[in-house]
């Protein structure tokens, strides 16, 4: 007879973790791991973008090189995300000498714990053991999931608020075919006859909560055999996905290693035309600087079937996460959003500085970190005074919000001195102090 799992909550804030693996599974496993506070070491030779972009912003430790047991020292929990059953082994064997409960990736059966299926609801978190069947646990978890949309309000209160239903859902976004398509979102251009219909969801994943995904955004993430996600998409929503989703990193980090767009675009066509639920998935809007047309023409050419799902766009969620409205009566009546990712004297740029300079009410600058001296130079430069309210907004949304108060003549300077970094978005105008006080 097998013995049950005994279900239970680890408080890891500050403990280590040791996470064995720097692949697709560590990805979507780390970021519950940091929001619970554990302290992560990963160890593994190589990472992928999205690690490698958690490792710079220092909320791990990374150890480029194969596991040794000396790694578990101080670990209360281990995480072994590899798909080499012998090396996956001899870590689980080193964990259970040190009476170290284990994960194991590669064979549940093996481990001495499991990850169960997971869902947040503000305060409310729920973990469904499906007794070694992830797909049962993830049914049964997606159901309370909408049990608590109906039944809670966002602070684990009851509440009588209605969640959207599946119908409301499904009129949300905009579903384009693509050339050669059948007409209609259920049936793919470019699939054999007999084939599965593949298709592909752009999705607007919201600037950092993962709370802040739409609810058909959310319903189409369980509907996806693959994922293509950006570095910018919040973890968690990783971390609710079927095990069985094929998962692809496709981070962008600025000024560091990139895919190339035009592989993206082939992974969507490929996959679809497979006959594939591809969902790629996007900080903020899809379509925000975020190259989404771009995709959306390169699956039409290909004859896949497309359904676009707008995101919440950091360059309003930053600004109201920091109590920085982007228009206010009698202060500002409209509102910019411009990518600083180009210098202001680089050819390549297509944003007229010296006309926003002239403008009163808010500037929005997204991807201007690097080349913030530059554009507050122009903008001064071009008549905007020098005193106008600037705020620095890191990581809006999540719990390592950073926000900086200046000037549009100090931002620069302060920033470098607080050391913020991307993403970031940086916002100019009145409106910064405006509900202050």
């Amino acid at each position: 007879m097998t013995a049950n799992p005994y279900p239970l909550g680890l408080r890891l804030h500050g403990r280590r973790v040791v996470v064995v693996g720097g692949g697709t599974v560590a990805t979507r496993r780390v970021p519950a791991l940091l929001d619970a506070g554990a302290d992560v070491l990963l160890v593994a030779p190589e990472l992928t973008p999205a690690l490698r972009a958690q490792v710079d912003a220092g909320r791990l430790h990374w150890v480029p090189r194969r596991f040794e047991p000396e790694d578990l020292d101080g670990a209360w929990l281990v995480q072994v995300a590899i798909d080499d059953p012998m090396a996956a082994a001899s870590v689980s064997a080193v964990a259970a000498e040190r009476r170290i409960f284990c994960v194991r990736a590669d064979d549940r059966t093996a481990a001495t714990a499991w990850t169960p299926a997971v869902t947040r609801h503000g305060p409310v978190t729920v973990a469904v053991l499906g007794g070694g069947d992830p797909r049962r646990a993830m049914t049964v978890r997606d159901a309370i999931r909408d049990l608590l949309a109906v039944r809670l309000g966002s602070d684990g209160t009851a509440s009588t608020r209605g969640r959207p239903g599946s119908s409301a859902g499904a009129t949300g976004g905009t579903d384009v075919v693509g050339a050669g398509g059948a007409g209609s979102a259920g049936s793919a251009g470019g699939a054999g006859g007999g084939r599965r219909a593949g298709r592909v969801a752009l999705v607007g994943a919201g600037p950092g909560d993962p709370e802040l995904i739409t609810v058909k955004g959310w319903r189409l993430l369980t509907e996806a055999d693959v994922v293509v996600a950006d570095r910018l998409v919040p973890g968690l929503l990783l971390d609710e996905l079927r095990p069985d989703v094929e998962l692809v990193d496709a981070s962008k980090i600025p000024y560091g290693p990139s895919r190339a767009q035009e592989e993206i675009n082939q992974i969507l066509v490929d996959r679809a035309l497979a006959g594939a639920v591809v969902v790629r998935l996007k900080g903020g809007d899809p379509y925000v600087f975020g190259r989404g047309g771009e995709e959306l023409l390169a699956c039409a050419a290909a004859g896949v079937p497309v359904t676009v799902v707008p995101g919440v766009t950091s360059s309003i969620a930053a600004p109201a996460a920091a109590g920085i409205p982007v228009t206010h009566r009698g202060v500002a009546h409209e509102f910019t959003v411009v990518s600083g990712h180009l210098a202001p004297d680089s050819p390549a740029s297509l944003v007229r500085w010296d006309a926003l300079a002239g403008l009163h009410g808010t500037l929005v600058i997204l991807m201007g970190l690097k080349n913030l001296a530059a554009i507050t130079a122009t903008l001064i430069a071009h008549g905007r005074p020098p005193q106008t309210p600037a705020a620095v907004v890191q990581e809006a949304t999540t719990g390592t919000q950073r926000v900086l108060r200046s000037t549009l003549g100090e931002v620069a300077a302060d920033l470098l001195a607080a050391d913020l970094r991307p993403p970031a978005v940086v916002v100019v105008g009145d409106v910064v102090g405006t509900l202050d006080g």
